[in-house]
């Protein structure tokens, strides 16, 4: 028999309320301490892009009803263009071709989905689990074998195990595994969106209203833009689950993303105001066509935001504890790629499976906690080697080398075998799944 385990979770992000549903689903007590005051006390991001790890890990987490809405609010995920700086299509891929099973199971598609709906979502029947307005400064461990959380106003919360979800500034990876502090890893940008009205589709290019497209320049310079589509009923939904709706949740819009080597980015990124933003874009891509230079002067000033982008370090392997991390705590990796909520569900499923496994005695506690270290170590850094590579992609600035992918591109274009081959799914995909998914499943 099992003893009753106590989690904490520092972290009320996508990973941090992925694994509180997980547990509560399995059974497992646990609380989770964000340090903002509301879900909407500071910027939530953009449309995200759920791969099949994501949805994999959201079915198993969530029950079923919850399940349930997320389709009901997510987008279609759409299919995969490449273009050129003057908007000329150079291959559009299917998604019967990047994601094969999709038909088959709706765990196995990939979605568009808004950050804020997604953790509206994951907040749903939380109520007496997450507390807001906490802001952790550091653990210890107790003298009877368990974890005690300290808070900024004196707060001192006791568990059996504490779970770092706070992000690319972890404090408790600080604590724990200060070797994996995220360094810099040659990529910045500047992100936006640009809302999809019936006046702005008249003028925005039909392309960029669809599924995801990838604009890259002969110099490290590339625009990632995604359509977001939710389903007409996707706000009542949301409103029947959460209540307090963010404004605009339902409106359609484009996010884009302009992502540079940080030398073109002025030394004073990060306290630039929307209107300079905006200027800094059109000046990096003054010679593009004239439309994809519009879309972007005319997005959303409250949306855009800039960053450079950092990455986790491959560390050894650590001896396993009850602290742990989870998601950008351990594997930051940059946006080329959307692959980092992806992989923070995936750990998040994985470690509510161990944990409620340790709680029903089916396995050591600290088995059970380096079990899932063993794999999120596999899966994590693989997606950010693979999200490194796609910077090396998108910023390649070898004329010769881009007129070589150009020229590729369009023979992809005009035969779908060699298109197939080319983007066809992997095995070894980030989101292809693990043994212990098969298993699972």
């Amino acid at each position: 028999m099992g003893e009753p385990l106590e989690v904490i979770v520092i972290g009320g992000g996508i990973g941090g309320l992925c694994l509180a549903q997980g547990l509560r689903k399995a059974g497992v007590a646990v609380r989770v301490f964000e340090r903002d005051d509301h879900p909407a006390s500071r910027w939530e991001g953009y449309r995200i892009h759920v791969d099949p790890a994501g949805a994999r890990s959201l079915r198993a987490c969530l029950p079923a009803p919850l399940w349930e809405a997320f389709l009901a609010t997510a987008g279609p995920g759409g299919d995969f263009a490449f273009l050129t700086p003057q908007l000329s299509e150079l291959v559009v891929v299917e998604e019967s071709i990047s994601y094969p099973h999709l038909a088959a199971d709706p765990a196995e598609s990939h979605y568009a989905v808004d950050r804020r709906t997604l953790r509206r979502l994951l907040l749903s029947g939380l109520g007496d689990v997450v507390a807001f307005g906490a802001e952790f400064v550091g653990y210890e461990h107790t003298a009877d074998d368990r974890v005690a959380a300290h808070f900024a106003d004196g707060t001192r919360v006791v568990g059996d195990v504490l779970v770092g979800a706070d992000g690319v500034g972890s404090r408790v990876r600080r604590q724990y595994l200060p070797a994996a502090e995220p360094q810099p890893v040659g990529v910045g940008g500047v992100g936006q969106k640009t809302w999809l009205t019936e006046e702005t589709r008249a003028w925005v290019p039909r392309r960029l209203q669809h599924g995801m497209n990838l604009v890259m320049d002969h110099g490290p310079l590339a625009l990632f833009t995604a359509a977001y589509e939710p389903p007409h009923d996707a706000r009542a939904v949301l409103e029947r689950l959460a209540g307090d709706v963010p404004p605009g949740i339902e409106t359609p819009y484009i996010l884009c993303a302009l992502v540079t080597d940080p030398a073109r980015l002025p030394p004073d990124l990060a306290t630039l105001d929307s209107a300079a933003l905006r200027d800094l874009a059109d000046d990096l891509i003054a010679h593009w066509h004239p439309d994809l230079r519009r879309v972007l002067a005319e997005s959303d000033p409250e949306s855009r935001g800039c960053t450079v982008f950092t990455a986790s370090p491959e560390i050894p392997a650590w001896p396993s504890t009850r602290v742990t991390v989870l998601g950008d705590a351990i594997h930051t990796m940059p946006a080329t790629g959307g692959l980092g909520g992806n992989a923070a569900m995936r750990d998040a499923r994985l470690l509510a499976r161990r944990l409620s496994a340790a709680a029903g005695g089916e396995q050591d506690l600290l088995a059970a906690i380096g079990d899932y270290e063993d794999a999120l170590r596999d899966h994590g850094y693989a997606a950010v080697r693979a999200a490194l590579k796609t910077r090396d992609r998108m910023l390649a600035h070898n004329p010769l080398r881009t007129m070589a992918t150009r020229a590729w591109f369009r023979l992809c274009r005009l035969s779908p075998a060699v298109r197939r081959r080319t983007f066809q799914d992997r095995p070894d995909a980030p989101s292809a799944p693990r043994s212990w998914e098969r298993s699972a499943t």
